[in-house]
């Protein structure tokens, strides 16, 4: 039986990483499905390395998904991208020195987690430093430069450029705009990969219609979430059940012939990867018809709105010289009519 290629997002601290792969089962299950791990660099530790270690011992293939420290943003973006080129540069050094081999190397472009939990709770204060920033155009320029930079040189060492998207970067490049890296930080990198995170958990009860109206546009989709991770409140956080799991899968599955899932810890705990492992991928899926009618109008309106506070200036512009122009000619003409 044909089945997808499979990669688990695997986000947790060394000491519960070391116990948490000293579990033999867990190998197993991830031979069985010839998975892959995106294993977040929360460190770059000996310890951490030790796992590394272990798991190249074990023939898993280990992709380094790259974090920065919480005081530094924790995912990459346009505010930290000197930093973002720092920690690889560490990572490099720390991987020559442990003898680590990877498989790849993920890029998790967010926006700033401070920021993040700021606008999450409704902080008033957030918003002028989000405005300050979204005008700076130069904060744009230069970061993606960084970054740029910074895929090359992941590129000239020899390793697969992964990135993790928001789908709304997708919007943003229909309607030919840089509003939403400008507003939130993201940045349209460029990758051997890019995979756009449909978490249908976070997208309650629209997921499904979120993940058939972007699903057509991608190549790699991540699925979610099981549970574990930053926990921002978003929205229904619920962990994804077994069947909810089970029908992303098969949807996803449409379109894409490598599926990431966030995350291992969370399929772990609730028993899932025994049951992937006699996952029958084939049982015939169901059209989201009306949700996904919806999620494309909510897109639409989107990339109108992305236009418009992209072409602000121009439109402000243009209608203060109509107004310059035409309202002197309107007072005429009315003043000759009297």
């Amino acid at each position: 039986m044909t089945r997808p290629n499979l990669t688990f997002f695997c986000e947790l601290d060394t000491a519960a990483l070391q116990t948490f792969f000293s579990a033999p089962e867990v190998l197993d299950d991830l031979h069985s499905l010839g998975a892959s791990i995106s294993l977040g660099l929360l460190d770059l530790s000996p310890e951490r390395a030790a796992v590394v270690r272990h798991l190249n011992e074990a023939n898993i293939p280990v992709i380094a998904w790259l974090l920065l420290p919480r005081d530094q943003g924790y995912w990459l973006n346009l505010d930290n991208a000197t930093q973002a080129a720092d920690r690889y540069r560490a990572f490099a050094a720390w991987t020559a020195e442990e003898a680590l081999v990877w498989d790849g190397i993920g890029l998790d472009i967010e926006p700033d987690i401070r920021l993040t939990e700021a606008v999450v709770q409704r902080n008033a204060i957030a918003l002028p430093s989000v405005i300050f920033r979204a005008l700076r155009g130069v904060r744009l320029r230069q970061g993606k430069k960084t970054y740029q930079r910074l895929a090359a040189e992941i590129r000239a060492d020899g390793y697969r450029l992964d990135s993790y998207q928001f789908p709304l970067l997708l919007d943003e490049r229909k309607a030919h705009t840089t509003a939403l890296q400008r507003l939130t930080g993201i940045v349209d990198l460029p990758s051997d990969r890019e995979v756009f995170l449909l978490y249908t958990s976070f997208l309650r009860p629209n997921g499904l219609g979120a993940m058939w109206s972007y699903g057509p546009e991608v190549n790699y989709i991540g699925v979610g979430a099981t549970g574990g991770g930053v926990d921002l409140n978003i929205g229904d956080s619920r962990p994804l059940s077994w069947e909810e799991l089970a029908r992303d899968l098969r949807h996803a599955w449409r379109w894409c012939d490598d599926i990431h899932v966030f995350s291992l810890e969370g399929c772990v705990k609730q028993g899932f990867l025994k049951r992937l492992r006699r996952f029958d991928w084939d049982s015939p899926i169901m059209e989201p018809t009306v949700s996904i009618r919806r999620v494309d109008n909510w897109r639409a309106t989107l990339q109108s709105a992305l236009w418009l506070v992209n072409n602000l200036t121009l439109i402000v512009i243009s209608g203060l010289t109509a107004g310059l122009i035409f309202v002197p000619l309107w007072r005429r003409w009315k003043s000759s009519k009297s």
